[in-house]
């Protein structure tokens, strides 16, 4: 099928912007991804969205040859999501013994009937079914005016209390001393049961306090995934990929800068925050090495320090590069879960992250994205998001930090609730 495809100049990028995210929001499923213009040399596009299913691969079992063949027969746009679960395609001895709430599946990806790519200055809409200029018309004559519905306080509450959070903490840390493994991310929920609100209004609250470069507006039917990540999983851009996992948490002085910048400096020359991060980048390293031309796995950028709007990230970027015939399917084989939310060795942290979570991970920690009609693709880390179901009136948020030998169990509670700032500060 060739898309019809129109540019068109825009004046008011952030308006448009709005009217286009209310406009996709119009369709029963829609893709809204967002780099909030951060500046950065390896960004592709400002904002991609896709909208309406035209086809889709929604497989139960057997994902891997299924995927590869879909991906195959399908030279277009897809936008889609892999969930933390899809982890036990890869891994057959892992098990979930938890519910999801949510019910993303582990794997999803719809071949869109629109997408549109916005610039600082353009627009460009690809339509398989209408005409560019109608939809340019329609995204136009959205009206933007003050919601009327407003989000009713909500009773979130905690998975597990603090004390169960430290025993767990200190339980892991034995493991640790064992040599079972060296560092690993433990995660804890927080929910709300009979939770009516607004998803689009929510989304655009977060993504106002919280600005982040891979944030994205995510339905389907009545699923939501409304996300304000700063970190990116995997890109590939012909035969090469890109990492930057994230891992290094310091927060934010936004009332003093020279304060703010000490911050960022401890962060930087943190011994226990490095020893983290390069333990999540050999990891990366080993992960890539499975699938990348021999000696073309390198670190290109090591403890960059990167600031978001209440905390400053410890960043590293890896790369390397793949045969022509390596498709995503191969790629999520090798390296997913990611390491920044799983810990090092992966396998046996998994193990252990089933056997004391006590909540499904579901769409958190997994990844949501898109793939280009010449199959190169790019996909973040969902973190810093809320997980909503209209159906059952279901909402949660999940936060996790890296738990090493070093750590201190109540910095590390600490850790997880400055990273839930911005959702607690729009819930409440």
């Amino acid at each position: 099928m060739q898309r019809a495809t129109s540019v068109f100049t825009i004046t008011d990028f952030n308006t448009i912007k709005q009217q286009l995210l209310h406009w996709a929001n119009q369709y029963s499923s829609c893709s809204f991804l967002d780099n909030n213009q951060y500046a950065s040399s390896y960004n592709s596009v400002e904002c991609l969205v896709g909208v309406g299913v035209v086809n889709e691969f929604n497989h139960k079992g057997g994902y891997q040859e299924a995927l590869k063949a879909f991906l195959k027969d399908t030279p277009d746009w897809l936008f889609g999501h892999i969930g933390y679960d899809y982890k036990q395609e890869l891994n057959t001895t892992l098990t979930n013994k938890c519910t999801d709430s949510i019910g993303f599946t582990p794997i999803y990806f719809f071949q869109p009937e629109i997408v549109v790519l916005l610039s600082d200055n353009l627009i460009e809409i690809q339509s398989l079914t209408e005409s560019p200029i109608t939809i340019f018309e329609q995204i136009n004559r959205i009206v933007l005016t003050k919601p009327t519905f407003s989000n009713p306080k909500l009773l979130v509450e905690a998975r597990i209390s603090r004390e169960a959070y430290l025993s767990i903490i200190h339980q892991l840390q034995q493991h640790i001393l064992r040599g079972d493994c060296y560092e690993i991310n433990f995660c804890q929920e927080f929910f709300a049961t009979d939770a009516f609100i607004n998803p689009l209004l929510v989304y655009e609250q977060l993504t106002e306090l919280s600005p982040n470069p891979f944030s994205g507006y995510y339905k389907l039917a009545d699923k939501h995934l409304l996300c304000a990540s700063p970190e990116r999983y995997m890109k590939k851009t012909g035969t090469h990929l890109l990492s930057q996992p994230i891992k290094g948490t310091i927060k934010r002085d936004n009332n003093d800068l020279n304060t703010d910048s000490i911050l960022k400096q401890q962060l930087f020359e943190s011994s226990k925050e490095r020893a983290e991060n390069v333990m999540v980048v050999d990891l990366v390293r080993n992960d890539l090495s499975k699938i990348c031309k021999e000696s073309s796995v390198q670190v290109t950028e090591l403890f960059g320090i990167y600031t978001f709007p209440q905390v400053h990230q410890m960043i590293s970027t890896i790369i390397g590069e793949v045969e022509e015939h390596i498709d995503l399917s191969d790629i999520l084989e090798a390296t997913f879960p990611m390491g920044s939310m799983t810990g090092t060795p992966k396998k046996k942290v998994m193990e252990l992250i089933n056997q004391f979570e006590v909540q499904q991970r579901g769409l958190y920690s997994g990844a949501i994205g898109y793939i280009t009609p010449n199959k190169d693709f790019d996909f973040n880390v969902v973190i810093r998001s809320i997980l909503y179901n209209s159906s059952n009136n279901y909402l949660s948020y999940q936060v996790g930090s890296g738990i090493t030998h070093y750590s201190d169990p109540e910095s590390e509670y600490e850790e997880c609730l400055l990273k839930a700032k911005s959702i607690k500060r729009v819930l409440e």
